[in-house]
């Protein structure tokens, strides 16, 4: 029994030593992070744990109201940005290229991209990888059951997920993330 009793003994110490070191290790790190980085990334976890896919987790969706067909959807994404002045940049049909190389019809998948130039000034003055979220995209999707989504990159992580971004560049990426629900609500209802 003393055996066990000091086994535990053991791995509760190296338990404490091994929580001690990343605490003294990563504190001073983890105290420069957005004041929301916590709950950004337990919010992540959830979505993790629920899906079993980082993909998902990273990703807002939106099921479009029944009736609606792709074409109003775009218009309606479309007249949203630009009610916000958020430039419609363009769109990528991704089905007509599938359709292209196979020849087979495939279901609605559209890539549409919007942009608010001097935001995108503002994050590539901070940092040149930001790049990679820009243009914003929504993704309109038929999934395989024919029911139209709308799906972008969550801009929580870029926006809280590290050291606090500097408080100007901070509150464009929070006006644009409002703006990409705004579309994506908005649209998935058939809003003008």
């Amino acid at each position: 029994m003393s055996v066990i009793r000091n086994l535990f003994a053991l791995i509760g110490l190296v338990a404490v030593l091994a929580l001690a070191g990343v605490y003294f290790w990563a504190g001073p790190k983890l105290s420069e992070f957005d004041p929301e980085a916590p709950a950004v990334y337990q919010a992540f976890a959830s979505r993790l744990l629920e899906s079993g896919d980082p993909g998902v987790a990273m990703m807002w969706s939106v099921q479009v109201q029944e009736g609606l067909s792709p074409e109003d959807v775009v218009e309606s994404m479309k007249s949203l940005a630009a009610a916000r002045s958020f430039l419609f940049v363009g769109d990528a049909p991704f089905y007509k290229q599938i359709e292209a190389i196979t020849g087979e019809e495939y279901r609605y998948v559209n890539f549409l991209s919007f942009c608010d130039a001097r935001v995108g000034k503002q994050m590539l003055e901070y940092r040149d990888q930001y790049s990679g979220f820009m243009p914003c995209r929504i993704a309109l999707v038929e999934d395989k059951s024919g029911r139209l989504w709308l799906h972008s990159m969550d801009l929580d992580l870029m926006i809280h997920g590290g050291k606090e971004l500097p408080a100007e560049l901070k509150a464009s990426a929070l006006r644009v993330r409002t703006i990409i629900k705004e579309i994506m609500d908005g649209a998935a209802a058939g809003e003008f």
